[in-house]
């Protein structure tokens, strides 16, 4: 496969188009379809830089009408995503396109469902069985990813936390994922690379994630290692001499990290929400930082598991301990930090963090059934870099 070349068109698991320069095909894809009013989801970091100007140019080149959308934070909450649907209506768009990082896409997924879905945004949390509701029309939805690292373009859920108290609420059908996909990893390539180190180590994590998560589907387990495979083969080299090649690597390794994480993710998600949550950490961080922890929560159970990656890895021995060095070393060359105290976070928040990690879905899935006293010696061990 030459990613520096080519354009790639697939379906799996929905319409993908992927490759350098596959963004100029947006317009054409909008006008095909009818659809003459986008309304552009977006990081407000993104919106003055050149390549959004240029697709705005070539959208309105085209005879359309976009309108960009950008009130977002970091860690997205459900004001946004009501700002952002009474815009949407006011200004009678027809379409939605999220682009950028995670935060974009959840706000554009969130807001896609808000249209023609009219109880309390909450209602529909997965948690309380609120797929149910979610039955109504959803607008043409398009994915633009310019990181590498959630790979929700591909996804179907949406994580938004409450206005007040910031826990994240998870709103998920197969109804919500996008329609088509762009995913041009020339996008990526002016990240900065503390950017590129973090959104890479939450694509590692997804992958590594999925492949230990105790749910059947051995497609997805087959995913998960390749995704590890070209993070191992592309992250650093992206993070420090990016070229299309190793982006396009990661872009890849993203997309199938959110793929294979349909089997579930982890302990490592439920450690590292808590602390966006509560610190406002970038979820990437968080889950770099939180990874050799959970993994090594979790070596006893998933011993066999390790061994493959290890093995995918090319790491001379086949041991959680050799697996988790490489984590180790592997974050501290991505200048991540090797603890939550290095991070300058404080140590009295165990008990506030492991309450919020028990709350949170994902460590249902974990191959290794999780106890408030085991959140609790995580975060401990994560605060002093006990691995």
């Amino acid at each position: 496969m030459n990613f520096s070349k080519d354009r790639y068109t697939y379906n799996f698991p929905c319409p993908i188009r992927f490759g350098a320069g596959v963004i100029d095909e947006i317009a054409p894809h909008l006008k095909a379809l009818g659809l003459k009013r986008p309304f552009i989801v977006t990081d407000p970091g993104l919106v003055n830089l050149p390549f959004l100007q240029e697709i705005l140019q070539q959208l309105s080149s085209s005879s359309l009408a976009p309108k960009v959308f950008s009130q977002i934070a970091k860690n997205p909450v459900k004001a946004n995503v009501l700002a952002g649907a009474q815009e949407f209506k006011k200004i009678a768009a027809d379409c939605i396109i999220g682009l950028g990082g995670g935060a974009s896409m959840d706000v554009a997924r969130a807001i896609a469902l808000a249209i023609h879905h009219h109880r309390d945004l909450f209602d529909y949390d997965d948690a309380l069985g609120g797929d149910r509701f979610i039955t109504a029309e959803i607008p043409y939805f398009i994915t633009v990813p310019t990181t590498s690292g959630t790979g929700s373009e591909v996804g179907r859920s949406s994580v938004i936390s409450e206005d007040l108290g910031h826990q994240k609420r998870i709103l998920f059908s197969p109804r919500l994922m996008a329609r088509q996909v762009f995913a041009d990893p020339a996008l990526t390539l002016k990240l900065p690379a503390a950017i590129t180190a973090a959104v890479g180590m939450d694509a590692l994590t997804h992958n590594i994630e999925a492949y230990f998560s105790k749910g059947f589907s051995p497609l997805c387990d087959g995913i998960a290692l390749e995704g590890i495979r070209l993070t191992h083969e592309a992250l650093l080299a992206a993070t420090y001499h990016p070229n299309i090649e190793n982006r396009s690597k990661m872009m890849m390794a993203a997309l199938m990290g959110a793929t294979a994480f349909q089997k579930g993710l982890g302990v490592v998600h439920s450690t590292a929400h808590p602390l966006s949550t509560i610190y406002d950490t970038h979820h990437g961080l968080a889950n770099a930082v939180m990874l050799p922890y959970g993994v090594r929560f979790n070596a006893d159970t998933v011993a066999e598991q390790i061994k493959r990656i290890c093995k995918v890895l090319d790491l001379q021995e086949l041991s959680s301990n050799a697996f988790i060095d490489y984590l180790i070393d592997l974050n501290t060359k991505l200048k991540m930090p090797a603890s939550l105290q290095e991070m300058q976070l404080d140590e009295q928040s165990i008990d506030r963090l492991a309450a919020l990690a028990l709350k949170d879905g994902c460590h249902l899935n974990n191959p290794k059934a999780v106890a408030l006293a085991d959140f609790k010696l995580i975060y401990q061990k994560a605060f002093r870099g006990e691995i």
